[in-house]
């Protein structure tokens, strides 16, 4: 486990906490800042260094394997996902056209995210269940028109995201993805967040994507068409970015969907999304239960 400080929501004992998530369990920060109910709060507070200070000095309270993982962000203003952000992946549309000249955006709602270890629901509307794994970066100082010269200063947290995504609805209309991209727990985020020090920490990192241990996506960010100055400024434009907002930044190549014939996730499948220095977010797959 990294020695970067690493900060999750989860419940235990029926009690929704967040705590610092340690190579020896988990030590619980939320009866210690009542100031901060959630990491919501902490975020807003600028409070990260506050927690790694007050973690350092504790023991573990909880085994890791006792909590059930949440979204590391409880209810987000705005969750924001971009789409064709890596260069194989524009290819695999095979239009003809170049990279585009601005970013592909949708909005997902929370309650289509599960944290880690849950399991991702393949709902009975259809079969096509698709992974994709991103990075996210959580806004901590909100702003509008953001120039991207001062855009990593308004990054709070790292985190990771499978991107799940329902391939045929998001064709049942001309111009948008939204159905296909918001059914119930057919996402995650997680395990948990990073706090952000500089930009050499998401720079060039691997990204990658396995399924039942086979490497399925791998590039780095370095590639990404957008990177995350200009994803902040662009987004910043039109909508003011509020403190927890989180921004899934785009997956690379090599979905299940663009393997012939296509290979979507099915009930028992794991599916393991890697960044370096950010972690894995593992979830496993079932089908929604009456």
């Amino acid at each position: 486990m990294s020695d970067r400080p690493r900060f999750a929501t989860y419940t235990h004992g029926g009690k929704s906490s967040y705590g610092a998530v340690t190579a020896s369990g988990i030590i619980e920060l939320t009866p210690l800042f009542p100031q901060w109910p959630t990491l919501r709060e902490v975020i807003a507070d600028n409070g990260f260094n506050q927690l790694a200070e007050t973690a350092a000095k504790r023991p573990a309270d909880i085994a890791e394997e006792a909590v059930t993982y949440q979204i590391p962000v409880p209810s987000p203003e705005k969750l924001i996902c971009v789409g064709v952000n890596f260069p194989d992946r524009n290819e695999e549309y095979k239009d003809g056209q170049t990279a585009p000249a601005k970013p592909s955006l949708f909005i997902r709602f929370p309650r289509s995210f599960v944290g880690h270890r849950a399991a991702i629901v393949r709902p009975p509307e259809s079969p096509q269940l698709d992974y994709e794994g991103e990075i996210v970066i959580v806004i901590g100082k909100g702003g509008r028109r953001i120039a991207e010269a001062d855009a990593l200063g308004h990054v709070a947290a790292l985190s990771l995201c499978n991107e799940g995504t329902i391939r045929d609805w998001v064709r049942h209309a001309k111009f948008n993805v939204t159905q296909g991209k918001n059914f119930d727990a057919t996402g995650a985020i997680g395990p948990w967040l990073v706090p952000y020090t500089d930009e050499a920490q998401i720079a060039d990192i691997r990204l990658t994507t396995k399924v039942n241990g086979e490497l399925r996506q791998d590039d780095r960010t370095s590639r990404m068409i957008f990177g995350f100055r200009k994803l902040i400024s662009y987004i910043s434009t039109f909508t003011t970015l509020a403190s927890g907002d989180v921004i899934v930044t785009g997956t690379p190549t090599g979905a299940g969907a663009r393997f012939d014939p296509p290979r979507w996730l099915v009930p028992g499948d794991i599916v393991e999304v890697e960044a370096e220095g950010i972690g894995t977010l593992r979830n496993t797959i079932m089908d929604e239960q009456p």
